[in-house]
């Protein structure tokens, strides 16, 4: 089996790429390295199953050579990060719509299955917790540029879907709830290594608002692990699926978890939205999924715990500081 990843050279992306490597598959890569890095693929950059191509996901000519070779498609690349998102709205809308435009109309073409990764983000300021993947959106303003990504990923949903419904392409879309682990950066806004690039520096936590806001933050192997079950999984396609875990904790709460487990000298510190992002923003309290139709569909539960994924971070940022 050969697998297509857009996006793999980020977070995520490097690795699924690893994991399936290690699983026996063949892995072409695509990311163009706007905000990927190569050292993130440092373990299998060299692989003789492995292959990188730096090119952008809209470029279709590429897109089309790649997906002849391949046989099933792991669409990732997309705009991600809420500094990121804030900073560069426009770049946001048209890499996620774009992009996934491109990658499904070739996927179509050439008839493979292909994976859609998606967000939590879709479930906007609904107060309806847990989310499940019926459930109706409640997206913020248009005047709020956070909600751009939101609104551009629900599109990208509608489209894959539309192509499962009206040509009956196997499309798998999966929502990834804030998904954490080693080679996380917090340039893009991302809390947890944010923190704990502070804690490790006995900085202060700078934290975004209240504080008050609760997060189930998905350790990122366990992810990578049920997205290529639910890839494998003939009756995923057509489907949504909430991917992450239950383990809910405030954002101050995570704060004080993490002062503790560095042994830190950080002090919290309160700021406002505006302080943060330097302009108005718009955040849900709570987000928390509902995992039952993952569960009865490929038995995923959730292997690592908070604590020990907060260890693992702690452990390559402490190494990354030597």
């Amino acid at each position: 089996m050969k697998a297509l990843i857009t996006g793999s050279a980020g977070f995520i992306g490097s690795h699924l790429a690893e994991r399936l490597i290690e699983s026996g598959q063949e892995v072409v890569a695509l990311d163009n390295l706007s905000t990927g890095s190569l050292a993130n693929l440092a373990g299998i950059l060299q692989h003789p199953r492995f292959r990188l191509i730096v090119d952008d996901v809209r470029n279709s000519e590429t897109v089309h050579l790649l997906m002849d070779q391949c046989d099933v498609v792991y669409h990732l690349a997309a705009a991600v990060g809420v500094q990121l998102i804030v900073d560069e709205p426009v770049h946001t809308i048209e890499t996620n719509i774009h992009g996934t435009e491109v990658v499904l109309g070739v996927a179509n073409k050439f008839r493979r299955k292909i994976l859609l990764a998606s967000t939590s983000e879709v479930y906007g300021k609904s107060e309806k917790v847990p989310f499940k993947e019926d459930d109706d959106t409640v997206l913020g303003s248009t005047r709020f540029s956070r909600w751009s990504y939101a609104c551009s990923k629900a599109i990208d949903e509608f489209l894959g879907l539309a192509y499962h419904q009206q040509y009956g392409l196997p499309v798998v879309v999966c929502r990834f709830f804030n998904t954490v682990g080693a080679r996380q950066t917090g340039q893009y806004g991302m809390v947890i290594p944010r923190f704990v690039e502070q804690a490790l520096k006995n900085e202060p936590i700078l934290i975004f608002g209240t504080g008050k806001q609760s997060r189930c933050f998905g350790y990122v192997k366990d992810v990578v692990d049920c997205t290529i079950r639910l890839m494998e999984c003939d009756e995923a396609a057509g489907q949504v699926f909430n991917i992450g875990s239950t383990e809910e904790i405030s954002i101050e709460g995570l704060a004080d978890k993490i002062i503790a487990l560095t042994g830190s000298k950080s002090e919290k510190k309160h700021i406002s939205y505006e302080e943060a992002y330097g302009r108005p923003f718009d955040d849900m309290m709570r987000r928390v999924p509902c995992l039952q139709r993952v569960r009865e569909t490929v038995g995923y539960e959730p292997s690592t715990n908070l604590d020990e994924t907060l260890k693992q971070v702690i452990e390559e940022k402490r190494g990354n500081m030597q």
